[in-house]
């Protein structure tokens, strides 16, 4: 009598990311944020310049005081972005800027940049200085900008910074520019940015009231290429946090300064 041997099936290792955006500070959430997965996405901003929860908290409040925040953040919150830059202008005036911030955000670097797990995959965000994360980016933390990455036998694309905004923050660059990152990528499973796609419900901000800038490119590549995910950060309290474009989920992975939880992919 013929005997078949039997198989036995094991199951798939399953791949597990923790992804964050809008860090802003907060080094010890961070430092847990890639507890129990394969891999730490972040999407960037990691400087805390101006906090309009807490006006204590920030580089700004650290040099000029939480009342000069709080004026600054009424001015900002009311649209009124002109009297708000003239407001700092005068705070500014005999400050030599740029060595200030620069110094304050060196210090915020060293802490965060610690603080990430092994491995991490990072882009910037628009309140961020890509010209100083090399200096604090250890072996592990890999950071990518119009660039792809295979993780678990998927392909995840990076595009960071934002467009120009009347905030005029620190990497915001012109929207050829941005769609040029856009399009290096080609198609991907997850397109991950710092920004939203152009949609009015992902970009609208419930509590200053106002829509935050989204990029045309990212939904022009999301309807071509049809990526199972389209991950962002960048407005804190968004009208939808999650919505369907064709075959793709769009998700806003939440304020990871406010709520310290990163949020989870798992295939």
């Amino acid at each position: 009598m013929a005997v078949t041997a039997s198989r036995t099936r094991h199951p798939r290792p399953r791949t597990r990311v923790h992804v964050v955006s809008d860090v802003h500070g907060n080094a010890r959430d961070l430092a847990r944020a890639g507890d129990g997965a394969d891999a730490l996405l972040c999407l960037g901003d990691l400087v805390l310049f101006l906090d309009y929860a807490d006006h204590a908290r920030g580089i700004f409040p650290q040099l000029f005081g939480a009342e000069s925040a709080t004026r600054l953040i009424a001015l900002r919150t009311a649209r009124r972005f002109d009297e708000a830059r003239a407001f700092a202008a005068e705070l500014w005036a005999g400050v030599d800027r740029n060595a200030a911030v620069e110094q304050a955000v060196r210090e915020q670097y060293a802490e965060l940049f610690a603080a990430l797990p092994t491995p991490t995959y990072a882009t910037y965000g628009n309140v961020d200085i890509p010209g100083l994360w090399p200096e604090y980016a250890r072996p592990g933390t890999t950071v990518l900008d119009g660039q792809r990455v295979e993780i678990g036998g998927r392909t995840f694309g990076f595009v960071g910074g934002g467009l120009r905004s009347p905030m005029r923050t620190p990497y915001e660059i012109g929207d050829e520019e941005y769609a040029a990152k856009v399009e290096a990528l080609g198609e991907v499973d997850v397109l991950c940015s710092h920004i939203p796609p152009d949609v009015p419900e992902l970009l609208y901000d419930t509590v200053p009231r106002r829509f935050e800038r989204g990029s045309r490119a990212l939904l022009d590549a999301i309807r071509r290429t049809r990526p199972r995910y389209a991950l962002f950060g960048h407005v804190h309290q968004p009208l939808a946090r999650r919505m369907r474009i064709g075959a793709t989920e769009c998700v806003n992975v939440g304020h990871f300064a406010r709520t310290g939880r990163p949020w989870v992919l798992e295939w």
